[in-house]
């Protein structure tokens, strides 16, 4: 007798599989279809055939979530070599030439990230890689992981303590928060004493946008700071720095984003003279595309730009 999959065979192609992989990961219609750049109803019909093929619902609706069944539980592993099986395949045989690739990498990093590593990226890529371009992917931090996984990210930039699973990670550089002020402050000078520091109002930056290592840094600073003396919080390094620049605050931050920011706003960079923790940036990406032509090229790309040498740092 000729099985249920057998009638739907010609139904079952890479993107049928490729909707079953996402929808593994989403638990949902929305953003698996978000997540494929396509709609509702398409993914919908493609799941229709799924169902078909498998004789099987796959999928149920549990409260506000879809949740496999035993049938799509047994299917996760091998439609996920299948598709590994793949990008090996297509890896081993693609050829990445930067200067004529119009290949769009997607890019997740912070708001140090975004101003301190992506422009001299993006200046290199306008002159070697004219057509390539970097999108800077907004992604909750604890959707990065299933991102690397599936390739809806490239690579991951910054510190993320908590991949881990199937997660490559290679250093870029480690670094010491810095304090940026007014260039003619009416009281600090370049190097500004504990007593000088500890009375002078804070701005302090605040979201969950800035990383692990400064919320890490800020809570240590804001142990030893008076509360009277933090006087706003900000979402942003940019805000913060702007803020401190029109009320004579200082705002601790990153050095490399302290650096950037002083540089730009003309104000002064000094090391806060109390301890703080260190911080340590590396790229992630996941082992699924480590032998990614187009991958190892931007990681080398970054690596060359940052690797051992702190942005900032005369070299």
């Amino acid at each position: 007798m000729e099985s249920t999959a057998g009638k739907h065979a010609e139904e079952l192609d890479l993107h049928a599989l490729r909707v079953l992989d996402v929808l593994f990961r989403e638990r949902s219609i929305t953003r698996a279809a978000s997540a494929l750049n396509t709609q509702q109803p398409a993914l919908s019909k493609t799941l229709a055939r799924l169902r078909r093929y498998f004789d099987d619902p796959l999928f149920v609706r549990v409260s506000l979530h879809m949740e496999p069944t035993a049938k799509a539980l047994e299917l996760e592993k091998p439609v996920r070599a299948v598709l590994d099986g793949l990008q090996r395949l297509r890896s081993e045989q693609s050829r990445f030439e930067a200067p004529l690739s119009r290949r769009v990498f997607r890019v997740f990093t912070l708001d140090a990230g975004v101003i301190v590593i992506l422009p001299p990226i993006i200046k290199t890529l306008l002159t070697s890689a004219p057509g390539v371009r970097l999108r800077a992917a907004q992604v909750g931090l604890q959707n990065l992981h299933p991102s690397l996984e599936s390739g809806d990210i490239d690579l991951a930039i910054g510190e993320f303590p908590l991949l881990i699973p199937g997660i490559r990670r290679q250093k870029l550089f480690s670094g010491q928060h810095m304090c940026i002020f007014q260039k003619d402050h009416p009281r600090l000078r370049q190097t500004p004493s504990l007593d000088e520091f500890m009375e002078e109002q804070h701005i302090f930056i605040t979201a969950a946008g800035t990383g692990h290592p400064h919320q890490v840094a800020e809570r240590s600073l804001e142990q030893q700071l008076p509360a009277k003396n933090i006087i706003a919080h900000v979402p942003t390094f940019t805000a913060a720095a702007i803020l401190a620049k029109s009320t004579n605050a200082v705002a601790t931050m990153p050095g490399p984003v302290a650096a950037v920011l002083a540089c730009e706003l003309d104000m002064k960079l000094a090391r806060p003279p109390l301890k703080l923790p260190a911080f340590e940036i590396a790229q992630y990406w996941h082992e699924r595309f480590d032998r990614d032509p187009g991958n190892q090229w931007l990681r080398a790309v970054i690596y060359s730009q940052f690797g051992g040498k702190p942005p900032g740092r005369k070299r």
